[in-house]
């Protein structure tokens, strides 16, 4: 099951959703030195990646649909939406990006190619996460 790609509905978009990075660049035909956001399904999950700072701690509690670029450089949204946290329970976390070629549109037909499980059911999109990146002390809004 961890080094599975799934395509299921995540919390903002349809994506793809693996254990495995390297599977995913290869789908996606992306630079391989660009790092993918990692979902997780608690904050105790996220305490075992990377430590939040103190300033930060009650907005990343707080958020939805929200990622955040730790003073790490990596990438962490705590998921809550209850359709995703289905398969995420059971990873702990994973990768996730959405289910098309880098800089392309999604196309339904390569994504359910390129996936070796399909959790239905797969809604139209919805809007990309908002995404901050954290230094000790500051806060900046990337998307």
């Amino acid at each position: 099951m961890e080094n599975k790609v799934f395509l299921t509905q995540t919390d903002t978009t349809i994506g793809f959703v693996s254990q495995n990075a390297d599977k995913l660049t290869e789908i996606k035909q992306r630079p391989p030195h660009k790092h993918y956001i990692k979902a997780v399904n608690s904050l105790h999950t996220l305490k075992t990646f990377t430590r939040v700072p103190q300033k930060h701690k009650n907005r990343v509690r707080r958020a939805k649909k929200t990622t955040f670029i730790m003073p790490n450089g990596h990438s962490y949204r705590v998921i809550k939406d209850r359709h995703h946290l289905l398969l995420l329970d059971r990873l702990k976390w994973a990768y996730t990006t959405s289910a098309n070629l880098s800089n392309e549109a999604y196309d339904e037909s390569f994504a359910r190619e390129m996936a070796e499980v399909i959790i239905e059911p797969i809604k139209e999109t919805k809007q990309a996460s908002t995404i901050y990146r954290l230094g000790k002390t500051t806060l900046r809004k990337v998307r």
